[in-house]
């Protein structure tokens, strides 16, 4: 599946999440086109490679649309990750409270510095050694990587070995995995870099 068309459904359930706390219970495919940036015949095209159907005057229901689309992205049932790397992105990653309001959960956290190790904590920091055998015993499918570049290449090898098949990383390097593991590499330096250039290049241009 197209990995921009994933992108818009999470875009058209955050929407659509929107719309029903303003007590919306109907929905157009041109209101989920202005929210996602997108043409409303792009969105009738999303839902029809996954078979989802309106009504051309009443639209699409909003609850529906909603099961829907967390069925499809596996978030009708809390999706639990883990974290390697208790720094400062890691810990701010921890404290995030949005990852359970969308159905996502940290499990656990990883470290190789014993001062950050915390069994009490939520979620709780464990030696990196463990990493393995609780990856083993909870059926973990997803990691988070957020420790220093040189340490980077290491761990997500640890994390692939250990049966990891998705990597969310952080680190400022990009990584590749085996063929069956998905990477997602995201360089905040590089891409506040890219902002400030476009923002840049924009002003000269007289267009902000």
């Amino acid at each position: 599946m197209n990995r921009k068309c994933i992108i818009r459904l999470s875009r058209y359930k955050s929407a659509l999440q929107r719309l029903k706390a303003l007590g919306f219970v109907k929905v157009f495919s041109s209101n989920l086109a202005d929210a996602a940036g997108v043409t409303s015949s792009q969105v009738r095209k999303d839902f029809s490679l996954f078979g989802i159907t309106g009504n051309r005057r009443g639209g699409y229901s909003v609850d529906e649309l909603i099961v829907k689309i967390l069925e499809i992205l596996g978030k009708n049932e809390l999706q639990r990750v883990v974290l390697v790397g208790a720094g400062k992105i890691g810990t701010a990653l921890m404290r995030y409270k949005g990852f359970e309001a969308g159905g996502i959960k940290i499990a656990a956290a990883f470290d190789i510095d014993p001062a950050k190790i915390n069994r009490q904590a939520e979620p709780p920091i464990l030696p990196l050694e463990e990493f393995g055998e609780y990856i083993k015993q909870n059926a973990i499918r997803v990691g988070i990587l957020t420790v220093p570049d040189v340490a980077a290449h290491h761990v997500s090898e640890l994390m692939i070995r250990s049966g990891i098949m998705g990597i969310l990383n952080f680190a400022p390097i990009q990584l590749r995995g085996a063929e069956h593991v998905i990477i997602n590499n995201i360089n905040l330096e590089v891409e506040l870099e890219n902002l400030i250039y476009f923002v840049n290049a924009a002003q000269k241009a007289g267009q902000l």
